[in-house]
């Protein structure tokens, strides 16, 4: 049984999305709910516990983010992507990218192993540090990832020139950052989150 019905899965959703959804979607969003909890009962994937709360904020979120990755980017990475966010959302919502979900740590990797293999997407998982990727990303993004400021120029070492980070942070921690200059769209339902873009110009 359906940790959420369809019906309900999509009504949570709604605030989060410019379009409705295809019923593909919706069902692999719906069984990634229900391998989401039952892998959190033993694997702290998430702290959020209750499914609706899980879907809005990682699902909704995480679809948002996904709608606003620029149209005619091929490859994302999501670097930490811990229990899949957002890169499975991002995959589901916009299937012609090519979706690489970074993360070292073992559990969760496996985790993301059998998302991608359950749902039957084309997604990669890389279970090593970022740091040893040998490619770079048309978009990087990264969601309530540890020592976010360290993390960026790692991140910025990823994009391919004239390419895009992305960050699922908080107008605050935009601020911090000082030296970049975004594009910041409010998340739908949160009082500072945002989803700020990046343009990332190398040498």
């Amino acid at each position: 049984m359906a940790t959420l019905s369809t019906d309900t899965l999509l009504a949570l959703l709604q605030p989060y999305l410019p379009a409705p959804l295809t019923a593909e979607a919706a069902g692999r969003l719906s069984t990634y709910l229900d391998l989401l909890v039952k892998w959190n009962a033993r694997t702290n994937l998430t702290a959020i516990r209750t499914p609706e709360e899980m879907v809005r904020r990682h699902f909704g979120e995480s679809l948002f983010a996904g709608s606003i990755v620029p149209r005619g980017t091929t490859t994302l990475l999501d670097l930490g992507s811990g229990g899949g966010f957002p890169g499975i959302p991002v995959q589901i919502l916009r299937p012609e990218i090519a979706v690489t979900l970074a993360e070292s740590q073992g559990k969760k990797a496996a985790f993301l192993r059998e998302a991608v293999r359950t749902l039957g997407l084309k997604t990669t998982v890389w279970a090593n540090r970022a740091e040893k990727l040998p490619e770079q990303f048309d978009v990087v993004a990264m969601r309530a990832v540890d020592k976010m400021e360290e993390m960026i120029s790692v991140a910025e070492e990823l994009v391919r020139p004239g390419g895009t980070l992305m960050l699922l942070t908080t107008t605050g921690q935009v601020e911090a950052l000082g030296h970049l200059t975004a594009s910041a769209t409010p998340l739908p339902g949160s009082q500072d989150g945002i989803v700020a873009l990046f343009h990332v110009e190398q040498s």
